[in-house]
C-alpha cells in the first residue's frame, strides 16, 4: 500500500474516513444550493463579444446612446383572410388591438407603438401587405435584451387576448428579437429535458455491464451529485461572468456522460480486485491509483480541450468552457474522494441484486476465452487488413465535410408551433423578414447636423431604397442630448442567419456606406444581429486555427508525459481526429444533404451551425482521451510486467473492452437522448457526438489502435534518452506493487 500514488492514497483516506468525505459533499451540496438559490442565475441568450467588430462596436455605441440599453421591437401581425385593412371592422380590431398593446404594464413604451392607421403617409406603405390582408404594428419593448425577452412573454399574454383562437377571426401574432430568444429559450428548456429520456437506457446498459442494479444505480446517483453541484456553480459564476443560457444543456449533457463513465471506470477496477482475492480498502486503493487516476488524466485531457474555446472572444464559447470544465472537475474530484467511500461503506454490496446470468463472475481463464479475448487474438493475427480497412471506413465517413456550409439556426429552424416562427413566415412571405431583426447602420461624427453628414446620410437612405433588397425600417433615429449620433435602420433579405441576409448586409458595408460617406468626416458601423452572426462567424473561422493547436499542442504534451513515450501521441492525435473528421461528416450527410433525415427525424437545414465543428472538436477530443488513456494504461501496466508487446495489446484490450464498450454505449445514449429535441442544433450536436463516441469505441479503441501497436511493437514505447528529464505521471501502477495479497487482506 506504500507503493500507492496520491490518487490512490487519497481514495483510500476517503474509504477509512467515509463519513466525513460524505457529509463534506453533502455540506457543499446544500450550500451551493442555497447561495445559487438567494442569487438566481444570471444566464442570458444574448452572444456577445470580447472582441470589437463593427457590429460589437455599434452595439455598444447605441446602448449608451440609449442610456446603457438596446432597443428590441416587436412587430406585431394582424393578418384576416376575409378583410383588408380598407374595411372598417378591420380598422377598429387594429384600434383596440393598439390599444391593448401600450396598455400592457410595463412592458412596452406606448409611446413608440403605432399602426398603419395612424402612421406617417412615407411610412404607410411598410405597414401593409401588398394584397392588403396583413399589416404590422411596430412595437418597443422596454428593457435591454433579457428585460425585453421577459417583457415579451406580457406582450404575447395580450396578443392571445385578440388572437383567432378567442373568436376575432384575425391572426395575432408577434417575432421580432426578443420573442424569437424567448422561442429558442423555451425550446431549449423542452430540449433539455430530452437527454433525460434516454437515463432509462443507460441504467440496463450498466446492468448489462455490471450485472448488478446496486453497481449500476451507484453511477448515476454521483453523475446527478455532480450536475447538481455545477449548476450551483454556475449560478454563482455567472454572477460576474456572463454565461449563456444553453450553457445548461451543454453541462447537462457533458455531466450525464463523464459523470456515469468515470464511476463506471472505478468500481469496474474495484471490483476485479475484490474479484482478484483483494481485500476492501486495498482493493479502493488500487481502483483510485488506476481507475481514479485514469480519470483524473483523461478528465484533466477533457478540461484542457475544453478550455481551447476560452481562445475564441465570443461569450458562447467561453460560456461552454466554463460550464462543461466545470462539472468534469467536480466528476473527478467525485471520483477520488466520494466514490471510494461509498465503497467503503457498500463494499461487496456493490454486487447486491445481482441479474442472472449476467451478474455471474466470470473466471480469469473465461475472461481470457470470451468474444473481447477472441477479438483481441483476430486483431493481433491480422494487424495490416485492420488497420487498413478501419482507416479507410473512417476516411470514407469524413468525406462529405469537405462540402459543410457554416451558418447559423434562425428562426426558420424553430419548431412550428411557435408564434414567433408564424410571424417569421409570414414576415417573410409579405414583407421582409429582416422586420424581426433589422440591420442597425451607425453613423458617429462630430456633428451630425453638419450638411456634409446629413447630405450623405440622403444619399443612404436612396441608396437603400432604389434597392429592392432593402426596406427602411423608420426615419432616421437621432438622440436629443447628443449630436454625435445618427441611425438609419433597414430590413435586409431572409433571415438574420442566412446566406442573402448577411450577403446583402456586407453590401453595405462594403459599397453602400464607402460610396454615400466618401470624403465625409465620419465613422459609420453596421451592426444588428445579422451583422453580429457574420462576425461571429468570421470570428470562428479566424480562430478555429488557433484553437486546433492549443488542444492538440497541449494533448501531445500531456499524453508524452502520461505514456513516456512521443509514438503514442502522436498516434492518438492522428486516430481522433479520423474519428472526429468522421462524425463532421456524418453530421454534413444527414443534415446538410438530408440522406435519412426524415426516417431518423430529423430536420434537414441549408448550413451546419458554424459553432458545431469547433464546439465538438474540444468535446469529442477530450472524451475520447476517455478510453484512450483507460486501454493504454491497461496495455502499459502489462507491457511493464512482461515486456512482450503483443500479449500486453491482447491483455489490454479483452480486459478493458467490455468497459469501454459499456461506457461509450452510456455516452451514446446521453447523447442520443439529446439529439431526441426538435432544436436542429441540438439535434446536430447529440448527433455527432454520438456517433464519434461510438465509431471511437468501436473502430478505433477496439481496432486501429490495437492493430497498428500490434505493428509498431515495442517502438510504441520509445522515448529519446534527452527527454527523461521530464517528469512522469504514468498512470499505471508499478510492476512491484501489483502483487496480490491474500483473499480478505486490507480489511474487509
Amino acid at each position: 500500500m506504500n507503493s500507492l500514488g496520491f490518487t490512490g492514497r487519497l481514495s483510500t483516506w476517503s474509504a477509512h474516513h467515509h463519513w466525513v468525505v460524505i457529509a463534506a459533499w453533502i455540506i457543499g451540496l446544500v450550500a451551493i444550493s442555497a447561495v445559487s438559490s438567494a442569487t438566481g442565475s444570471n444566464l442570458t441568450t444574448d452572444i456577445s463579444f470580447t472582441s470589437a467588430p463593427d457590429s460589437q462596436v455599434a452595439r455598444e455605441l447605441l446602448e449608451d446612446a440609449r442610456g446603457g440599453t438596446e432597443q428590441f421591437w416587436e412587430q406585431v401581425v394582424v393578418q384576416s383572410d376575409t378583410l383588408t385593412v380598407d374595411d372598417p371592422e378591420f380598422q377598429t380590431f387594429v384600434t383596440d388591438l393598439t390599444a391593448a398593446i401600450r396598455g400592457t404594464d410595463q412592458a412596452v413604451d406606448p409611446q413608440n407603438v403605432f399602426n398603419f392607421y395612424e402612421a406617417p403617409e412615407e411610412i404607410k406603405a411598410t405597414l401593409v401587405s401588398d394584397d392588403r390582408h396583413t399589416t404590422i404594428i411596430p412595437s418597443l419593448l422596454d428593457g435591454g435584451l433579457d428585460e425585453a425577452t421577459k417583457n415579451v412573454v406580457a406582450l404575447e399574454d395580450t396578443l392571445h387576448q385578440f388572437n383567432g383562437e378567442s373568436g376575432s377571426g384575425f391572426l395575432v401574432v408577434t417575432g421580432g428579437f426578443a420573442s424569437v430568444n424567448q422561442a429558442f429559450t423555451e425550446a431549449a428548456e423542452a430540449d433539455l429535458g430530452a437527454e433525460f429520456k434516454a437515463l432509462p437506457v443507460a441504467l440496463l446498459i450498466l446492468i448489462a455491464v455490471f450485472g448488478a442494479a446496486v453497481a449500476a444505480l451507484l453511477p448515476m446517483i454521483l453523475a446527478f451529485v455532480a450536475i447538481g453541484i455545477t449548476f450551483g456553480l454556475i449560478a454563482v459564476i455567472s454572477q460576474v461572468f456572463e454565461m449563456s443560457f444553453f450553457v445548461t444543456n451543454v453541462m447537462t449533457m457533458i455531466g450525464l456522460a463523464v459523470g456515469i463513465d468515470y464511476a463506471l471506470f472505478v468500481i469496474a477496477r474495484y471490483r476485479e480486485e475484490r474479484r482478484h482475492g483483494r481485500g476492501k480498502y486495498e482493493a479502493i486503493g488500487i481502483a483510485g491509483d488506476t481507475g481514479a487516476r485514469a480519470v483524473l488524466f483523461s478528465g484533466l485531457t477533457v478540461v484542457i480541450a475544453l478550455f481551447g474555446m476560452f481562445v475564441v472572444p465570443t461569450s458562447i464559447f467561453q460560456s461552454f468552457a466554463v460550464g462543461a470544465s466545470a462539472v468534469v472537475l467536480v466528476t473527478i474530484l467525485q471520483s477520488v474522494t466520494l466514490l471510494p467511500a461509498v465503497l467503503s461503506i457498500v463494499g461487496d454490496r456493490i454486487n447486491s441484486l445481482s441479474v442472472p446470468v449476467l451478474g455471474r463472475t466470470k473466471t480469469t481463464e473465461e475472461e481470457d476465452r470470451g468474444f473481447w479475448a477472441s477479438t483481441a487474438r483476430f486483431v493481433m493475427a491480422n494487424p495490416w487488413p485492420m488497420m487498413l480497412g478501419s482507416a479507410a471506413l473512417l476516411i470514407v465517413l469524413a468525406i462529405p465535410y469537405f462540402s459543410i456550409s457554416l451558418g447559423a439556426s434562425g428562426t426558420a429552424s424553430l419548431p412550428a408551433e411557435f408564434d414567433a416562427r408564424k410571424a417569421f413566415d409570414i414576415l417573410d412571405e409579405k414583407f421582409s423578414a429582416g422586420l424581426i431583426q433589422p440591420t442597425d447602420i451607425v453613423i458617429q461624427a462630430d456633428d451630425v447636423n453638419d450638411l456634409s453628414v446629413q447630405a450623405a446620410i440622403a444619399d443612404l437612405q436612396a441608396a437603400l431604397a432604389a434597392d429592392e433588397r432593402y426596406s427602411l425600417v423608420n426615419s432616421v433615429e437621432t438622440f436629443p442630448d447628443r449630436n454625435d449620433l445618427a441611425v438609419v435602420q433597414v430590413a435586409v433579405p431572409g433571415e438574420s442567419a442566412s446566406d442573402e441576409a448577411i450577403s446583402a448586409m456586407k453590401f453595405i458595408r462594403s459599397d453602400i456606406v464607402p460610396a454615400a460617406f466618401e470624403g465625409v468626416d465620419a465613422d459609420v458601423y453596421v451592426g444588428g444581429p445579422t451583422a453580429g452572426n457574420s462576425d461571429f462567424f468570421d470570428v470562428v473561422d479566424q480562430f478555429t486555427p488557433w484553437v486546433f493547436a492549443f488542444v492538440l499542442g497541449f494533448s501531445f504534451v500531456l499524453l508524452t508525459l502520461i505514456f513516456r513515450s512521443l509514438v503514442v501521441p502522436v498516434k492518438s492525435i492522428i486516430m481522433n481526429l479520423l474519428s472526429v473528421g468522421a462524425s463532421y461528416g456524418v453530421v454534413v450527410a444527414i443534415f446538410q444533404w438530408g440522406w435519412l433525415a426524415d426516417p431518423l427525424g430529423f430536420t434537414q437545414v441549408e448550413s451546419i451551425e458554424a459553432w458545431l465543428p469547433l464546439f465538438m472538436f474540444t468535446i469529442l477530443f477530450g472524451l475520447s482521451m476517455d478510453y484512450h488513456i483507460f486501454l493504454l494504461s491497461r496495455i502499459r501496466e502489462r507491457f511493464d510486467e512482461t515486456h512482450d508487446n503483443t500479449e500486453s495489446v491482447a491483455f489490454g484490450l479483452r480486459r478493458t473492452a467490455n468497459i469501454i464498450t459499456g461506457a461509450a454505449a452510456i455516452m451514446v445514449a446521453v447523447f442520443s437522448g439529446f439529439a431526441l429535441g426538435d432544436m436542429p442544433m441540438f439535434q446536430q450536436i447529440g448527433l455527432g457526438l454520438a456517433v464519434s463516441v461510438f465509431l471511437d469505441a468501436t473502430i478505433v479503441r477496439t481496432i486501429l489502435v490495437p492493430a497498428t501497436m500490434r505493428l509498431l511493437g515495442d517502438r510504441n514505447w520509445w522515448m529519446p534518452s534527452w527527454l527523461n528529464w521530464l517528469p512522469d505521471l504514468r498512470v499505471e501502477r508499478e510492476p512491484a506493487s501489483r502483487e496480490a495479497s491474500p483473499a480478505g487482506a486490507g480489511g474487509d
